[in-house]
């Protein structure tokens, strides 16, 4: 009796441990696969939007309410609103939709601008955040940049080209500084015209943070297309 209860649990335990190795086994493929594909059709459809509302008559545009660009407060409804549209050479031909604020959400659509940093264009620092694992993965192989690579911002009338100003440097996810108007100068006034990209170091965690900085080199009106930045014979990684 007793040698059947022990088979018996036994049985049940092992029953629950292949239970639990499946479950863990589906959650690993859901976010390494499964959450790539939802969000790369979700920055595609982001994409898409975009260029259909610019392709409108500016007329048309303007009859809409346009959204306050720095307030990302939900309560306000703005929050998640695509603006840009971020291209990477180095980094393949993936175009990449920029959405108001930073929260794990917004992020699985595309990247996502910091709250009161500047806009493209704009004096200051246009900072953005990104996923480097699952959820598109937008920020992979960040650390494959190099100083002098190219970053173009596409926006409703213009294209932005900044330049890298230094290879990737690792930083502790507790500096803001570098995302301040001048980086890692807070209350300093602004007297450039910034990009900042961070996202998370390394891979599989979220112990530090990878920053990419450059500066704004070129501005070009979107109707006369694509800039020369976009033709850019770099290495690519996708």
């Amino acid at each position: 009796m007793w040698a059947e209860r022990t088979r018996t649990t036994i049985r049940s335990l092992g029953e629950i441990l292949i239970t639990l190795g499946v479950v863990l086994f589906l959650f690993c493929a859901y976010q390494l696969f499964y959450t790539n594909v939802v969000a790369d059709e979700a920055m595609k459809s982001e994409v898409s939007d975009l260029h259909k509302q610019w392709a409108e008559p500016p007329a048309a545009r303007s009859a809409a309410p346009a959204a306050d660009p720095f307030d990302t407060a939900d309560s306000q409804g703005h929050s998640g609103t695509a603006f840009a549209i971020l291209h990477i050479p180095r980094l393949g031909d993936k175009s990449i939709p920029v959405l108001q604020g930073t929260t794990l959400d917004l992020l699985g659509r595309g990247v996502g601008h910091y709250k009161d940093s500047a806009l493209p264009g704009q004096i200051g620092n246009f900072a953005v955040a990104g996923h480097r694992k699952t959820h598109g993965e937008p920020f992979r192989y960040l650390d494959e940049m190099r100083a002098g690579d190219l970053i173009v911002v596409e926006t409703a009338q213009t294209w932005y080209t900044y330049r890298e100003d230094r290879d990737p440097f690792i930083v502790e996810p507790t500096d803001l500084g570098v995302v301040a108007p001048v980086p890692n100068e807070p209350g300093e006034k602004p007297s450039q015209k910034l990009i900042t990209l961070t996202t998370c170091n390394p891979w599989w965690a979220s112990t530090q943070r990878m920053i990419v900085i450059g500066t704004l080199i070129a501005e070009r009106p979107r109707a006369q297309g694509e800039p020369p930045a976009l033709t850019v014979n770099a290495p690519k990684f996708q």
